[in-house]
């Protein structure tokens, strides 16, 4: 173990065992590890772009290109020369370094990267399996105090759950008297999205960690849906990653076709690319900062349906991915979140509230979740998911306890926390769509029809209207989430969702932690980025 003088702890690295976790035995010490360094910016810790810039029309921001990002806020070239001379004196290997996302991954056994950074790596089983993980906080040599802002990857315990729900199959009319199902164009259609555009020129990135998708699958949905023009759907590795369709439609497959299908049905002009990454922090840590810095496949938009607990996640784990969507805001890409399908508690069983993490970032659009009546066209019912009693989930939603309250939200008389304390933060979510399974989306799983609904199907309809929206303005609108709530209600911009609860929050009119804004007008919310708005 290194001595005080020499190491310091890092601050926010801390680390307990899962709920129901029992130690077993120590990691094997010749088993490989990933370890991923995030170096701090050269430009320190001051905001990558002034926050007003965002509550200006979209022609009018400063913002950055991916290289000018790189040359600004990059890594400093110090940082990655001690990061790599700590791995030399540690015998790690530098499998990968990037300046851009300030990542450095090194690569040694157990035993080498224990030493490294001052860890006792342990074995853990868990009802959900096994994983290798770590107590206590990670220690660093004093030389690399100011040059490393976060270690992940040492511990592979699973860090997110996708937040969609197949529609069970019990059959028969639910207690609310619903039981459809729609395909994307339909939910589009009831939501007035553009019509004349199709996302043309746009690249949607969604972010997987886990689970694949198979090209005959897409073909015959769209085949399904009529689509004349298709999508060009692709995959992206990182670190060990990869499209790997598990032929079980109730993992993590079912995420990633409802996320390909919702999107690329809706945006069916624009490249859809899915970047796959381990269900660890450093993997979706790393799948982020790799889409968000593509300069190949240039993302506009990101779309995450996956996330858990603020309270599952360490204090670096939340800063690091929080800077990553603050670089994607900087640099015109918006990033649109599931907030969750465990109702007010985020499926956490300590009597508390709690929000879903990555939607609590103020640097994302938090997607909640509606149940959807409608027909020919037109929405004839619209109120807060909430089917728990029945087993189907409840739309995710709340206020942070990690976030403050952003300046863009400040009026739209965001509770307190219904935690003792009352403390007000970040509320969560900001917008809406069709979420509930009962009022679910028509999909192809792993060779089979399914229903799918869950946030983790509001977040690609979100992506898909900003596609829409860009390839209209005719260049990327980024960070959307102070023009929506400058517009605000009654603006006509939303369908206010004034009716039902998630548990400890309720349904109002205006902003409320269930649906947020609302359920998007589509055609006026294009309005508000160039299109004839307030944005124009």
């Amino acid at each position: 173990m290194p001595t005080a003088k020499k190491y310091f702890a890092l601050e926010g690295s801390e680390r307990a065992p899962l709920k129901d976790a029992r130690e077993i035995g120590p990691a094997d010490p010749k088993e490989m590890v990933d370890v991923t360094l995030r170096l701090q910016s050269k430009a320190g810790k001051k905001p990558v772009v002034d926050p007003e810039e965002y509550k200006k029309p979209v022609r009018q921001r400063k913002l950055l290109s991916r290289a000018e990002f790189e040359k600004k806020h990059g890594a400093d070239a110090e940082s990655m020369a001690q990061v790599e001379k700590f791995a030399r004196d540690h015998k790690l290997l530098v499998k990968e370094k990037s300046a851009a996302r300030r990542t450095v991954v090194l690569s040694g056994t157990v035993a080498a990267v224990s030493e490294a950074f001052g860890v006792q790596l342990k074995t853990y089983q868990y009802p959900g399996g096994k994983y290798r993980g770590r107590t206590g906080a990670v220690q660093l040599p004093a030389e690399l105090k100011g040059h490393v802002e976060g270690v992940f990857g040492l511990d592979n315990r699973p860090q997110a759950e996708p937040h969609f729900r197949r529609r069970q199959g019990r059959g028969g009319v639910h207690a609310a008297g619903v039981n459809v199902s729609y395909t994307p164009l339909q939910v589009a259609q009831f939501y007035d999205y553009p019509a004349n555009v199709d996302g043309t020129g746009e690249c949607i990135a969604l972010i997987e960690l886990g689970g694949g998708y198979t090209a005959a699958d897409l073909s015959a949905y769209w085949k399904q849906l009529g689509l004349t023009k298709t999508p060009t759907v692709s995959a992206v590795g990182v670190g060990g990653g990869s499209n790997q369709p598990t032929g079980n439609a109730n993992g993590p497959d079912g995420e990633v076709m409802l996320d390909i299908e919702v999107a690329g049905a809706i945006a069916n002009g624009a490249k859809i690319v899915a970047y796959f990454a381990e269900n660890t922090d450093a993997g979706f840590l790393n799948a982020i900062t790799t889409a968000a810095h593509d300069s190949t496949n240039h993302p506009s938009i990101i779309s995450i349906s996956w996330g858990g607990p603020e309270s599952s996640w360490t204090q670096l784990a939340m800063t690091s991915m929080d800077e990553a969507f603050q670089a994607a805001a900087a640099m015109g890409v918006t990033v649109t979140v599931a907030a969750g399908d465990n109702g007010s508690t985020d499926g956490v069983s300590d009597g508390q509230s709690h929000v879903d993490f990555p939607a609590s970032s103020p640097n994302v659009l938090a997607c909640g979740g509606t149940q959807l009546v409608g027909s020919n066209g037109e929405i004839t019912s619209e109120v807060v998911w909430n089917e728990q009693a029945n087993g189907e989930g409840a739309t995710g939603g709340g206020v942070s306890v990690v976030f403050p309250l952003p300046s863009w939200q400040s009026g739209a008389s965001v509770p307190p926390s219904a935690n003792p304390g009352g403390k007000v933060g970040r509320g969560v979510p900001d917008v809406a769509g069709d979420a509930d399974p009962t009022t679910g989306y028509v999909t192809r799983v792993d060779g089979k029809p399914d229903v799918i609904g869950g946030t983790s199907a509001v977040a690609p309809l979100w992506a898909g209207l900003v596609a829409l929206i860009n390839q209209s303005v005719g260049q990327p609108v980024g960070f959307v989430n102070a023009l929506l709530y400058q517009a605000g209600d009654p603006s006509g911009d939303f369908n206010d969702i004034t009716l039902g609860n998630n548990g400890a929050y309720a349904a109002r009119p205006g902003w409320d932690a269930c649906t947020g804004l609302g359920s998007p007008v589509g055609s006026k919310i294009a309005g508000i980025f160039g299109q004839g708005g307030s944005g124009d």
